[in-house]
């Protein structure tokens, strides 16, 4: 079985992404893709970081011994105003490559509305920069969250559409788990010279 978290990367408390992270936590249970003790949530408005940079990092250190035995990761990343949110960047500049490195992420966008594509073209861009993590090519977005994802069996067509899509990916990452860890294992990542990303 994986090691799988889930980075629901809202500041506020009872957010959708956390909800999103629940949901998407149990289909990999139930997908046999973790077991409930190889897969965590961490919330980040649940167990906020201090803006980088702080004396007191806060939750960093259990964050830290969760990602590094993950096999992968799924990045949660709400839109707001059009971007990437404060919390989830912040998190990025906490994370390296001691963590993340060469390890297959998905990203999910989360929209109240018919965004969410914003999020994951920021994150992209930027994020793996330093920490290594390997996007898959493949990303969700959750749009109209509120609307869906919120019970056992589908409301509606779209809320059945996503989670079609939900299955379908985190197949592929767990696929991406299994082949990238030998990969990792191969990799030297004590090279001085080459400690951070280009």
């Amino acid at each position: 079985m994986l090691n799988i978290v889930l980075i629901a990367g809202s500041s506020r408390a009872n957010s959708q992404s956390g909800k999103v992270a629940r949901f998407l936590r149990q289909r990999l249970i139930d997908l046999d893709k973790a077991s409930p003790d190889g897969c965590s949530i961490i919330d980040l408005g649940q167990g906020p970081l201090p803006l980088w940079p702080a004396e007191d990092t806060g939750p960093w250190s259990q964050y830290q011994q969760q990602l590094r035995a993950a096999d992968a990761v799924v990045v949660i990343a709400p839109e707001w105003n059009g971007m990437a949110c404060p919390a989830i960047k912040n998190f990025f500049i906490y994370a390296s490559k001691a963590e993340l490195a060469h390890k297959p992420g998905l990203l999910v966008g989360v929209s109240s509305g018919i965004g969410g594509s914003y999020p994951i073209s920021e994150l992209r861009a930027s994020s793996y920069k330093n920490c290594r993590l390997c996007y898959l090519p493949e990303h969700l977005i959750v749009r109209g969250v509120e609307k869906v994802l919120n019970e056992t069996d589908a409301a509606s067509e779209d809320d059945q559409r996503i989670r079609d899509r939900i299955d379908y990916d985190l197949d592929i990452l767990a696929r991406y788990a299994v082949a990238l860890k030998p990969v990792r294992a191969a990799i030297d990542l004590g090279i001085p010279a080459f400690a951070n990303g280009m």
